[in-house]
């Protein structure tokens, strides 16, 4: 499950659009770090397994053999690890299931110096406690961060978001009788479309964010809304938006039978 995020995390642009930066909740981590261990292990394996086929064929001696344990290990659990993250810019198989990416706490690329503390921070917290140091230290913060992120200042960011579907702003049933008299022909353009583009990604917004956002929209709108309704900011906002596309509809279809009536005499004459 996701935890909710404390609101100076979210990042707005400046036409009021939230920028994804929710982090993967708890239990997808714990689900994508299993397969990430599961990985690890099965290269380990292999790693066994040729160490033994080459000790059989005499390639390998006792001392040679030692250092061979040795390189399975650190490849297996430390240079995989960091190689994956590197080349797939902040993800790995466990990584791409769950649809997460690790970045740095300021929402930017993470680098090798940070795979590289995550990855040796991981042989400790994952590995050698089978994973109780990174459930205490993921479970207690809002950002699931394990031991390796707080360290290199990363968390594992979701980027497999639900593509937002355009839907015609309707309006309310408490605004009918205020749409009847409302004036919003002076509203600037722009600020209709940062209107348009906030009840889009509205229901992405954590809600105090949401609330705040909608709040200075409406405050903006204000002078150029009349009368002004008794009603919730983002239901307002709904409203000044349907009335607009309602208006801008018509004045388009009566362009439209204009042009052909002008047309049709055209043709006649």
């Amino acid at each position: 499950m996701s935890t909710p995020l404390d609101t100076s995390d979210e990042v707005l642009s400046g036409e009021a659009v939230a920028i994804d930066v929710q982090p993967v909740g708890f239990l997808l981590r714990a689900l994508g770090a299993i397969i990430d261990m599961l990985v690890g292990i099965l290269v380990y394996v292999l790693w066994i397994f040729l160490r033994l086929w080459l000790l059989g064929i005499g390639v390998l001696d006792e001392a040679t053999d030692t250092i061979a344990s040795i390189m399975a290990i650190i490849v297996s659990f430390v240079v995989l690890p960091i190689t994956m993250e590197v080349a797939l810019k902040g993800r790995s198989l466990g990584k791409l299931a769950i649809g997460g990416r690790i970045v740095r706490v300021d929402g930017g690329a993470a680098g090798f110096r940070h795979a590289f503390i995550r990855a040796l921070l991981g042989v400790l917290e994952i590995y050698m406690t089978v994973g109780s140091v990174a459930v205490l230290t993921g479970a207690f913060n809002a950002r699931s961060q394990r031991l390796g992120d707080m360290v290199a200042g990363t968390y594992c960011q979701r980027v497999r978001t639900p593509k937002l579907t355009p839907v015609a702003p309707v309006m309310p049933v408490e605004l009918l009788g205020w749409a009847q008299i409302a004036d919003v022909a002076r509203m600037p353009d722009r600020l209709a479309r940062r209107i348009s583009q906030f009840l889009q990604t509205a229901p992405n917004l954590v809600p105090a964010a949401r609330a705040r956002v909608a709040q200075d929209l409406l405050s903006e709108a204000s002078a150029y809304v009349s009368p002004m309704p008794a009603a919730p900011p983002e239901l307002v906002l709904l409203g000044v938006t349907a009335l607009r596309r309602e208006r801008e509809r018509r004045a388009l279809e009566n362009a439209d039978r204009r042009a052909e009536k002008l047309t049709g005499r055209r043709v006649g004459v």
